[in-house]
């Protein structure tokens, strides 16, 4: 994050440069305009009057180009930063590690990547244009200085005790301002999560218990923002009012130094006019702090999403390889002594090109099987090996190049049905066999543009027996050496089923393939069948093997 703001130096530092330019410009116009006064229009000297009015032209069209440019170099450094913190937050969300989605929905990090990132754009706008301001105030503190010690004295007093209640002020707005995002952010996830889940809880008739959740959760993040809200109006009101009397007490002074002969009427005029601008610079640091206070409240939401470690961790350069393309991975997949979760002590070896089914009794073991062959979780005891190189020694990026393992509930992306399909395939491929031995063809057949037809986002757009073929053609189509297969077919017709996995068997023919399922059809074309109870490989044969032998393997598989 800190990079991200620290590119933008450059800029912040012109914009600053050319705020500052404007606000002392701003402060001068008085000054200016006193000079006027007492060289031209006291004794009616009307060549001073038009040279003078011209010097204020100039400083006019000095004081429109400065803003100008100012706000578009602090714009311009607040949006490279914002985009720069929003491509660093998503890298991070879909590193091959992972990590940041434990205790977090999607909507959360949607809303961390976007809002929060905005607010601290927002910051760096903030500090320039408040450094502009203070430069406005230590200009206006010279010339009052150089009018009258003692009016240069109650500003240069009053401004520091000014900014330092104005931060005391902010602290609650950073407070209330961090509680406000977390609970828009929860409230935006459970948004998504209810539209994700809408077609099953229209099924259940679960709609008033969802309108009930997301009633409760929207109220909290509305009473969040109506805090956030009333601290920052506070906040803006009291510093308003000291504002106030501030100017109000410069002012006072000037008048009564006037009344006294001390000053001229010009400089009166000037005063009063500095007194009047003082408002400007003030509310502008008032604004600043409150914005600081809510960019110090994001930056640290962000801060905890990149500090977030990851589930797996990466290796360096000294870590183990695989073979590079001169020597192919083979494929040879062996789990020695494996605990996690719910396996215990499971060993299981997968020569290469063999395609193995997995039968699991209870499905959670199944789910801890396939998170550990897809390293988004390493084992708590022993080890997971490919070629006899272990898993954790390979960076989890690396790894996915060689090892692909497609899960049940994997997602598609909008696009068409070719872009799904092609999404993790050599560009160089024929995605057509793939598709093919998914039995996306017949998908094909019945959508308007075949392959160029629009799947809308997580395609929601297709019935989820379309949806499953297709994520399996994408698994298919990226032709990895092994391929780890969960439960692919379970939004298929019999029928689908057998062809499919006739397919798969053909597809993959010579390539490591796992298939983790209970289904009968799969099963019976697999070269081998490990059958998974209590967290162990209790037998391993050919499905009909199996079957014949196995009162545990036909409940599983055959009930």
């Amino acid at each position: 994050m800190r990079t991200a703001v620290r590119e933008q130096r450059g800029k912040v530092a012109v914009g600053a440069l050319l705020g500052s330019g404007h606000q002392i410009g701003e402060a001068l116009v008085p000054v200016l305009i006193g000079v006027v006064i007492d060289q031209a229009v006291t004794d009616s000297d009307t060549g001073a009057l038009v040279v003078w009015l011209g010097v204020l032209a100039v400083g006019y069209v000095g004081l429109a180009l400065s803003f100008r440019f100012g706000a578009w170099t602090g714009d311009l450094a607040a949006t490279r930063a914002e985009h720069k913190l929003r491509v660093t937050l998503v890298e991070r969300v879909v590193a091959p590690g992972g990590g940041t989605e434990r205790g977090r929905l999607p909507g959360a990090l949607v809303n961390i990547a976007t809002e929060d990132a905005k607010r601290v754009g927002v910051s760096i706008m903030a500090l320039m244009i408040g450094t502009s301001a203070l430069m406005g105030l230590l200009t206006c503190a010279v010339v009052l200085l150089s009018t009258s010690v003692t009016l240069g004295l109650v500003v240069l007093l009053g401004t520091p005790v000014l900014l330092w209640l104005g931060h005391l002020l902010s602290k609650p707005l950073e407070a209330r301002s961090g509680a406000e995002q977390e609970r828009a952010a929860h409230a935006s996830a459970v948004a998504a999560d209810l539209v994700a889940g809408l077609r099953i809880l229209k099924g259940i008739g679960g709609e008033p218990t969802a309108v009930t959740r997301y009633r409760t959760t929207s109220r909290e993040s509305l009473q969040a923002t109506l805090r956030a809200a009333r601290a920052q109006a506070f906040q803006n009101g009291t510093v308003l009012a000291l504002t106030g009397c501030l100017i109000a007490a410069a002012a006072l002074v000037g008048g009564r130094l006037a009344a006294d002969g001390s000053i001229t009427l010009g400089q009166l005029v000037s005063a009063v006019g500095l007194a009047l601008f003082l408002l400007g610079p003030l509310q502008t640091l008032a604004w600043v702090n409150a914005e600081l206070a809510q960019g110090r409240a994001s930056a640290a939401r962000i801060a905890d999403v990149l500090a977030t470690p990851p589930a797996v961790p990466s290796v360096d350069d000294s870590g183990s390889a695989l073979p590079g393309p001169a020597e192919p991975v083979h494929g040879a997949l062996r789990l020695t002594g494996v605990r996690h979760g719910g396996l215990d002590a499971l060993d299981l070896t997968v020569a290469p090109g063999e395609l193995l089914g997995v039968a699991a009794t209870d499905p959670a073991h199944a789910a801890d099987l396939i998170r550990c062959l897809a390293r988004g979780s390493d084992p708590e005891d022993g080890t997971v090996e490919l070629d006899g190189v272990p898993l954790s020694d390979l960076d989890p990026a690396a790894l996915r190049t060689h090892l692909l393992v497609a899960e049940h509930d994997a997602d598609l992306f909008e696009g068409t049905v070719h872009s799904n399909v092609t999404a993790a395939a050599n560009g160089a491929s024929d995605p057509g066999p793939a598709m093919a031995a998914a039995g996306v063809t017949e998908v094909l057949r019945t959508l308007p543009d075949g392959a160029a037809s629009a799947v809308s986002e997580r395609g929601r757009s297709l019935s989820g027996g379309q949806r499953q073929r297709v994520a399996l053609a994408r698994a298919l189509a990226a032709e990895r050496p092994v391929l780890v297969l969960h439960d692919p077919t379970t939004a298929v017709d019999a029928v689908t089923e057998s062809e499919v996995a006739a397919g798969i068997r053909e597809l993959r023919a010579g390539r490591t393939t796992v298939v983790v399922t209970t289904s009968p059809a799969l099963l019976s074309v697999a070269d081998r069948v490990a059958l998974l109870v209590d967290g162990r490989v209790t037998d391993t044969g050919t499905h009909s093997e199996l079957v014949g032998r196995h009162e545990v393997y036909r409940s599983a598989v055959l009930s």
